[in-house]
């Protein structure tokens, strides 16, 4: 992913809610299962890292991007922005600039 990419899904990002929470259970396989299935719906997810999570939110987006297959947009505080385009064509909701 480029910077003007990821600099155009940092905007979108920015008027997006956070649809998803991490608890003090941290990623459970069932955390992931709902990532993944939110990437597959939206593209792009926002996620709040709760304050009773006591793990690293960069280290956490790390291995959520990596189990789900996607990319970490931003990690801000105990915000993470995650990206993946959705395998069907028709699907797919956000037309990124070109590299």
């Amino acid at each position: 992913m480029t910077s003007k990419q990821r600099a155009y899904l940092k905007g979108i990002a920015m008027t997006t809610e956070p649809i998803l929470q991490i608890g003090k259970s941290s990623l459970t396989p069932e955390f992931i299962t709902a990532v993944d299935e939110a990437l597959e719906a939206r593209e792009l997810v926002k996620i709040n890292v709760l304050k009773n999570c006591l793990d690293d939110s960069r280290l956490m987006a790390g291995t959520i991007a990596e189990r789900t297959r996607s990319e970490v947009v931003q990690v801000i505080g105990k915000k993470i922005v995650l990206y993946r385009q959705a395998r069907e064509e028709k699907k797919r909701k956000i037309l990124l600039p070109a590299k």
